[in-house]
């Protein structure tokens, strides 16, 4: 595309174009009025195969609606050589000649009077009395629209080439400065910043700080974001994430070595109550998270751990949800019991997990972690049911799973007898269901064996592996370097400022402190 524009915008500048452009955002795009919305909603869907969503395209040209996703309104553009469409959710013109959405003033201040129409439309329609802004009435989401400054113009008519991310491609990768013993920052940094719905926040600049002074960590890793993603080879030095990590969390303060497992949880709690700008109201409901904040951190990291504690006679059950960033798991090894292995001496395989005679899987860990605990007579509750102290059963299930979920694997153990770290080799695979995991799955349990039953539509609990840290050394003298995925079966090992390539069999044989997984279903590879 030439730095003056989509050319093939001309061929449809003719006759009555911009009315006819204009009843377009009028009646299918921002819909003002209570009518064209309800009109909307019954009458764009996609011509093809009848959904709503799956970002739905209008031609232009004619009355088509197309849904993008699955290239419909690009079989439409090319049987009818209709070249121009427009993105029902957010107005955008796309190209499919250029095969890129495309910038065009004229058509560009169409949209922004629509939209503006639309907005009072919608403000008189909440508050006849009197005209209220977008701000005071919360309705809808204001975007500032991009236009290119005249250096901007200077530049894209330097570089007219289009930057292509491809399977050889090294942008994102980044080594980090090591300022003193901060290998345990590091490593962290190198995960969250290839946490692809992360990564697509900040890179889109959602961010809205309320903050007053400079000392916003999410600004800070917004531009950690840029930084990461500039195609700069050079390790970053990143010394005011230090800064700010001292100043929000003091307990981490120093040039001694910490533990990245505490880093994790202290750079998501301060994240997530500097996020507070950016949280998204919808009409004063709830977020769908139990923490009940619609703040980034929250949509991606937060789930609910479910509760179920049995009275052993009158078997009432008292159930409470927390939430929670990870989830810690109990090591073979460790002073706590753990549970017999998996019936897996025959090489059987569970979650794509390899079952060799002795070894210890995630999914053993996940087992142990969900499976009935007898309190015992020395920890009895006040049943509600019998309304005196009994006996009882603890049971652990996950209620709701965040979109990235993250396993601390405890290989550190701290206690009145004993310091040590636990070595105990646990494989863990790339590709993980949770659903045997889950609450609704927790009658198939018996007796604290689960019977595995076979799922193959629930794919919403199905995660990737995207990242490992790993710690190497002993509990007092240790060295934190973590593998990101940078794209689907593309590996690369963090140590501070060298990265270098990876095999997935590199991955998999590593011991894994912290194990990263992200949904499939919404990744964007």
């Amino acid at each position: 595309m030439s730095p003056a524009g989509c050319s093939h915008v001309n061929g449809y500048k003719v006759d009555n174009w911009k009315q006819n452009l204009r009843v377009i955002y009028q009646c299918f795009v921002w819909s003002g009025t209570a009518e064209t919305r309800r009109r909307k909603a019954k009458s764009c869907i996609c011509h093809m195969c009848g959904a709503h969503l799956n970002r739905l395209h209008s031609c232009l040209y004619c009355v088509f609606f197309g849904c993008f996703t699955k290239k419909h309104i690009h079989e439409h553009a090319k049987n009818k050589r209709h070249n121009l469409a427009i993105d029902l959710l957010y107005g955008g013109i796309y190209c499919f000649v250029c095969q890129d959405y495309v910038y065009d003033k004229d058509m560009e201040q169409i949209a922004k009077e629509e939209q503006r129409k639309a907005w009072k439309l919608q403000a008189f329609e909440t508050r006849p009395s009197r005209l209220y802004s977008l701000e005071s009435t919360g309705i809808g989401e204001k975007y500032t629209t991009w236009e290119p400054t005249k250096r901007e113009l200077e530049l894209l008519r330097h570089n007219p080439k289009r930057r292509k991310i491809t399977t050889n491609c090294t942008i994102g990768l980044r080594g980090l400065i090591n300022l003193g013993n901060t290998c345990f920052m590091n490593c962290i940094v190198q995960a969250l910043t290839h946490t692809p719905l992360l990564r697509d926040f900040f890179l889109s600049d959602r961010h809205k700080c309320e903050m007053q002074s400079n000392s916003c960590l999410v600004c800070e890793m917004s531009q950690l974001f840029q930084e990461f993603y500039s195609g700069h080879r050079s390790p970053h030095i990143p010394f005011r994430l230090l800064h700010l990590v001292w100043t929000h969390a003091r307990h981490l303060a120093g040039y001694e070595q910490q533990d990245a497992h505490e880093f994790l949880i202290a750079a998501l709690d301060v994240l997530h109550r500097h996020c507070k700008g950016d949280t998204i109201h919808d009409n004063g409901k709830k977020a769908n998270n139990p923490n009940h904040c619609n703040c980034i951190i929250d949509q991606i990291f937060t789930g609910g751990l479910q509760s179920d504690v049995t009275c052993q006679v009158c078997h009432g059950v008292s159930t409470t949800i927390d939430p929670f960033w990870d989830i810690s798991l109990d090591l073979p090894g460790s002073s706590t019991p753990f549970w017999p292995l998996s019936p897996g001496g025959d090489g059987s395989t569970v979650n794509g997990e390899s079952h060799l005679s002795g070894s210890t899987t995630l999914t053993d860990c996940l087992r142990r972690f969900t499976r009935p605990e007898h309190l015992g007579s020395s920890a009895k509750i006040k049943c509600g049911g019998c309304h005196s102290y009994q006996e009882s059963t603890k049971q652990l299930t996950m209620k709701k799973l965040p979109i990235v979920a993250c396993f601390h694997l405890k290989r550190f153990e701290h206690s009145a007898k004993l310091r040590r770290k636990i070595t105990t080799y646990v494989s863990f695979p790339l590709e993980l269901d949770m659903t045997p995991f889950m609450a609704s799955s927790k009658e198939s349990r018996m007796n604290g064996q689960y019977q595995q039953t076979v799922d193959v539509l629930n794919n919403d609990n199905k995660y990737s592996l995207f990242a490992v840290v790993n710690h190497q050394g002993t509990l007092e003298s240790g060295h934190y370097t973590s593998f990101i995925r940078q794209h689907k079966d593309q590996w690369f090992k963090c140590d501070d400022a060298i990265i270098t390539k990876a095999s997935i069999k590199d991955v998999l044989d590593s011991e894994g402190y912290l194990l990263f997984y992200h949904k499939q279903f919404l990744e964007y590879e």
